[in-house]
């Protein structure tokens, strides 16, 4: 973590040193627009570029004078957290027109401005493009008029241009998520979860507007995310008669017991003639075919509004990262790029594949074409859309396959949590009982995990059970750590006695342990020769196979709220550092990663070493930041990163050795992290990814299946599945033993590693950075509809 000698050769190939770069943000503001700005400042001046504000929008360039700005590695502090953007944005009119691009190229050159990085939605980024190519052309024009040099001519010939995608709606093709959308997920849910306690006093069903003119992602997510009974977005709208399905199914709920509806509608809504279908007339329709009281909420611009989680502050930090890099690598040759996120990776797209296949998705509704929309919209939507279709609505008996190898028995599934609960298991298990149902299975719960299992504490579970527990924290199932080595006789007795053809475990650590010693124990007990699969859900993220597990998502975004307050709580004092201590076990994900999305000065991790030198180096950074206008401090310590550098050693050094330039204060976060409602990364990650689980056990007891007995011993039968890179992946439990270091409860090799220069460098420190995974521009991958049960969560 100390200022390092830099590694000469990353200096060599990145040097921007005589460059400019100017950013700018465009089109609607979105939370997270803040955070791309700081870093791409911020790598800027890191790589000895001259980087430059362009406050508002198209129209600052046009307008030149002071809203074209150079600015300083200060310029950017505290705007972090901040919703927005600080720089401004505004819609111009001029800038459309060849003579307002005149002006804006004038205005650039006199800075020397010939490499562009602009935040916005496609209309910004066609905009930029155009400029692009037309900038030799806008030169000699300058030229001619007398109003630049021809020597200029010729040193700026080339301009460069790199998009990232600010945009709550997700309407962007080619990006699995925008900037801004998960932090307008977050302030929907927050909403649905206020009004699902009103509704429920009053029995009320409330229609709720969100945002999403052309894309029905927020509407399609939040739904998802809350289990609404119906939803309503413009690339997929329901049948002919969907008035009279809607109404059977809100009044079937009620029968059930259910006290509250919730119906979403994208403002984008149509039916299938490309009529408009607006929340009121949702509304009226439920009165006067029902009479339930009906209340409507539009949500406007609260979606745009409030603090970025901390998914987009590290989306948005990576992408300003990988813009700067794009930027300085840029030849004559090179085309304007678009800097995406596929599955967990940042990569570059050519801009105009991205902006053709979205002005694509348009023409496709425009002519009904509604499954080519979806199509377009990528495997991510399809996924959310099929997820939904397959959770929202129970077929009937009559309706649910029979397969001809069960011999009219249906197979028991059970589901239970293992190790401590995270937010999002519920989530998961509402998911797979009822996907389970509707592949046919009778779904089992088993209470307090492995320990629960030995007792008998097993019930069988409906659809109607699992209602509501999407946005419930904690483990309603009841977890326990326990592994079932010890109760591997009665555990089998259960599995024997409840006739249970397959099992599904949702849980961290031990989970993945318990799993291993049931393959293990097959040579013993047949009773766990059956299909098993693991779900990860630890707020630690130390679960080897998976780069994202259930639950840490919401931790991170604990974190990350308590070190805004308590950066706040500085701002007014001054001078002072704080040493915050996070949960984690040996895996320093949560601190790392609060660290990047907090803007933390240090993160001290276990995979990480570290000595009293550093401590000491880090001391004397924060001892030199005192004295600019950036008096305040933040180092996260993860809880087991070092035996004897514990947090109340850190905390005692850097007290001392600060002593009359800065004092210090200490928390430990606890339990915390573990507690509150699930994020709507986690509700969304925990229903597609258990539900991906249980087809997969559906396929896996269809092979295992003879004689009337399912019998599954090989090792592909007992899965993990997980996330990794771009893809999820089943992988066999025994394949990842080469992978985990067992002492200490982790992965061997962790991919946010990677990631820990990014922290340092916006830190301002001296180190080198990886650029393996950069560089390469891929083309848009058009999938095909097979594609989609695949792959992309």
């Amino acid at each position: 973590m100390a200022d390092q000698p830099a590694d000469k050769k990353f200096f060599e190939n990145l040097s921007g040193a005589g460059k400019a770069i100017g950013v700018l943000t465009s089109g609607g503001d979105a939370q997270g627009m803040n955070a791309a700005v700081r870093a791409v400042v911020r790598m800027g001046i890191y790589v000895e570029a001259k980087v430059y504000f362009i406050y508002e929008g198209y129209q600052g360039m046009v307008d030149g004078g002071d809203n074209i700005v150079e600015v300083s590695w200060e310029s950017v502090s505290s705007i972090l957290q901040v919703g927005g953007t600080v720089i401004g944005s505004a819609r111009c009119k001029e800038f459309r027109a060849r003579e307002g691009r005149l002006k804006a190229a004038f205005n650039l050159i006199q800075r020397g401005i010939t490499n562009l990085c602009v935040i916005g939605g496609d209309g910004s980024l066609t905009g930029a493009n155009l400029f692009r190519e037309e900038w030799s052309g806008l030169l000699e024009e300058l030229a001619q008029s007398g109003k630049i040099e021809e020597e200029a001519v010729k040193k700026y010939v080339y301009l460069n241009i790199v998009g990232m995608v600010g945009s709550i709606d997700n309407d962007f093709c080619g990006t699995d998520m925008t900037i801004g959308t998960d932090s307008a997920l977050h302030r929907i849910i927050e909403v649905v979860d206020a009004i699902m306690t009103t509704a429920q006093s009053h029995q009320r069903t409330f229609v709720l507007e969100v945002m999403g003119r052309h894309c029905g992602y927020l509407a399609l997510v939040s739904a998802l995310a809350c289990g609404a009974d119906w939803v309503f977005i413009p690339e997929y709208p329901p049948e002919e008669g969907w008035e009279e399905q809607m109404c059977v199914k809100l009044s079937e709920n009620r029968a059930r017991k259910k006290r509250l509806n919730i119906i979403i509608v994208a403002e984008g809504a149509i039916d299938s003639h490309n009529k408009p279908i607006t929340s009121e007339k949702v509304k009226d329709l439920v009165v006067q075919q029902l009479g339930f009281d009906t209340r409507v909420t539009i949500l406007g611009h609260v979606q745009r509004g409030g603090t970025p989680s901390a998914f987009d502050r590290i989306l948005a930090s990576r992408m300003g990262v990988e813009a700067v890099l794009a930027l300085l690598e840029a030849t004559p040759d090179t085309p304007a790029c678009v800097v995406s996120l596929s599955g967990n990776q940042a990569v570059r797209l050519p801009l105009m594949e991205c902006v053709q296949m979205t002005q694509e998705v348009q023409k496709a509704m425009d002519e009904r074409k509604f499954c080519e929309a979806v199509r377009l919209r990528g495997r991510s939507f399809e996924n959310n859309l099929n997820t939904y279709k397959l959770l929202s609505h129970r077929r009937p008996d009559a309706e649910l396959p029979k397969d001809d190898l069960s011999c009219s028995t249906n197979f028991n599934v059970a589901v239970l949590n293992v190790g401590a609960p995270a937010a999002g298991m519920n989530a998961a298990v509402r998911s797979a009982v009822r996907v389970g149902i509707t592949e046919g299975h009778n779904m089992f719960a088993v209470i307090d995990g492995f320990e629960g299992f030995a007792r008998g504490q097993i019930k069988e579970i409906s659809w109607g059970d699992v209602g509501g527990w999407t946005g419930q924290g904690g483990s309603l199932l009841g977890t326990k750590r326990t592994l079932p080595a010890k109760y591997l006789e009665k555990i089998a007795d259960q599995m024997r006695t409840n006739n249970i053809n397959a099992l599904m475990v949702i849980g961290g650590f031990e989970a993945y342990l318990g799993l291993l010693e049931l393959s293990a124990a097959r040579e013993k007990y047949d009773e766990f020769c059956v299909p098993m699969v693991m779900v990860p859900a630890t707020v630690s993220n130390n679960v080897p196979g998976s780069d994202f597990s259930i639950g840490a998502d919401t931790a991170l975004n604990t974190i990350t709220d308590t070190c805004d307050r308590i950066k706040q709580s500085a701002s007014g004092t001054k001078r002072r550092v704080f040493i915050i201590e996070t949960m984690g076990g040996y895996c320093g994900y949560l601190a790392n990663m609060g660290g990047l999305a907090a803007g933390a000065d240090a993160a001290y991790v276990f995979e990480e070493k570290f000595d009293i030198r550093e401590l000491q180096a880090n001391v004397e950074h924060l001892t030199e930041k005192m004295k600019t206008s950036i008096q305040r401090g933040l180092v996260l310590r993860n809880e087991n990163s070092n035996e004897n550098y514990t947090t109340d050693f850190i905390y005692q050094l850097y007290s001392e050795e600060g002593k009359g330039v800065f004092d210090c204060r200490k928390n430990v976060l606890g339990h915390m992290q573990q507690g509150g409602a699930p994020s709507p990364f986690d509700r969304n990650f925990g229903t597609k990814i258990s539900a991906k689980a249980v087809q997969w056990i559906s396929k896996k007891l269809k092979e295992t299946y003879r004689k009337g007995k399912v019998f599954a011993n090989t090792q592909d039968s007992v899965c993990l599945l997980g996330m990794r890179r771009r893809n999820l992946l089943f992988q066999p439990v025994v394949d990842l033993k080469d992978q985990t270091d067992f002492v200490h409860r982790i992965p061997k090799e962790q991919w946010w590693l990677k990631l820990r220069p990014l922290m340092k460098i916006l830190a301002k420190y001296k180190t080198s950075y990886d650029v393996s995974d950069s560089g390469q521009l891929e083309h848009v991958a058009r999938h095909s509809p097979k594609e989609a049960e695949t792959g992309a969560i």
